[in-house]
Formats: C-alpha cells, sequence, structure tokens
C-alpha cells in the first residue's frame, strides 16, 4: 500500500476510497466506515468531508441495523439518521475503481504468511478479489492442521480493512479437505478448477 499511500497521501483515504468503491450500492454510518476500515473516526470523517465536498461520495438519510461492540458483547442496533454511499454519476469512479483493483493486495507469498500463526499451514489458494476475478465462489483457500479460527478470523478482518471489501473464505483441517477433494466437493472443486494462484502448497495437491 505504500506507493498509493504517497500518491493519495493517506492510508485512511485508501481504506475509506476501497470501501466505498468496492460496495458500490451500500450507504454506511461513520461508525460502520471505522470499524471496516479500522481507522480513527476523527481521521475517517475528514476524509468523509472532503470525499463529499468533491463530489465522490453523497449524504443519504438511511435505517440500517448495525453492529455495536461493548465490551466483549456484540449486538445489533437499528439506528437511523444520514450516512454516505457513493455518487456513482462522479467523473473519476471507475478510472479510481481501476486503480485501486489492480494495487488490491497482490496475491504472493506475503499474503500466505500472514497465516503462519493460524495452525500448521499446508496449502494456501488464492482467487476471485486477489486476482480480480469477481465471479469466484471463494477468495482465499486455507489447508491445515490444529488451525486456530479465531486468528485466522482476526487476520481475515485485518485483510478486509486494507482492502475495502468483504472476503470470502473457507478453511479445513487438512483431513477434512483431502476428504472433500477424493468425493469431488463442489466447494473445493469450484475453486481448483477455476483461475486461482497457489501460494504455498505442502500437500503436493496438482492443480
Amino acid at each position: 500500500m505504500e506507493t498509493l499511500t504517497a500518491i493519495f497521501g493517506s492510508e485512511v483515504k485508501i481504506k475509506v476510497l476501497r470501501l466505498f468503491l468496492f460496495n458500490e450500492q451500500v450507504a454506511y454510518f461513520l461508525p460502520e466506515i471505522s470499524e471496516h476500515t479500522k481507522c480513527n473516526k476523527a481521521l475517517v470523517r475528514r476524509e468523509l468531508n472532503i470525499m463529499t465536498d468533491v463530489g465522490l461520495l453523497k449524504k443519504k438519510s438511511i435505517s440500517k441495523e448495525i453492529s455495536v461492540t461493548k465490551g466483549r458483547k456484540t449486538f445489533l442496533k437499528k439506528i437511523k439518521g444520514y450516512g454516505y454511499i457513493l455518487n456513482e454519476k462522479f467523473s473519476y469512479k471507475d478510472p479510481l475503481k481501476n486503480l485501486l483493483t489492480i494495487a488490491s493486495i497482490q496475491a504472493d507469498e506475503s499474503l500466505a504468511r500472514r497465516f503462519s500463526s493460524t495452525g500448521r499451514i499446508k496449502l494456501v489458494i488464492a482467487a476471485g478479489v486477489f486476482i480480480q476475478n469477481w465471479d469466484s465462489r471463494v477468495d482465499l483457500l486455507i489447508v491445515g492442521e490444529e488451525l486456530n479460527m479465531g486468528k485466522i478470523e482476526s487476520i481475515i478482518s485485518v485483510i478486509e480493512s486494507e482492502i475495502g471489501k468483504e472476503i470470502s473464505y473457507s478453511a479445513f483441517e487438512t483431513q477434512d479437505f483431502e476428504y472433500r477433494l477424493g468425493i469431488h466437493d463442489r466447494l473445493v472443486r469450484d475453486i481448483i478448477d477455476y483461475p486461482h494462484v497457489t501460494l504455498l502448497d505442502r500437500l503436493g495437491i496438482e492443480m
């Protein structure tokens, strides 16, 4: 993200841009944007004001349920008020989206290494958003032994905040994955039979 930060001047700006450009039809309240991007509300508000002033975003009266966390408890709360949504008529919407798509997290070994602390990782496959294939059923496949699903979910959450889009992923214990592969499980085949990049393979899977 360093190159984009140098160009746009703020990592917060990049995260907010990605959130709206990759979720064009979704309106967000400020707390949601801060949660999705994992950025300070004050910094997010400043970027929202700038983007609204130039016409990239527009304010909209909305009512929706959002996830609220207090302490260790998370619950849904219905909120009404003004939120923000992408202005689809903004002149530079598509060029911005193309640039941020190309510069999304790349499917390389560094992506696989993020999960090294989540168990004995045997296989990592990237597809979907990581290779700009928007029709893919799954963006990331992780296979290993003694997987810590809590850690995996936490890492996925961080990646989502960086690219501004929810990631569809599947994580399997090695034995479960090999069984599914052997019976030609539809989910597994939908990943390995379509465009993807193998980032790590300690199982010797021929794909």
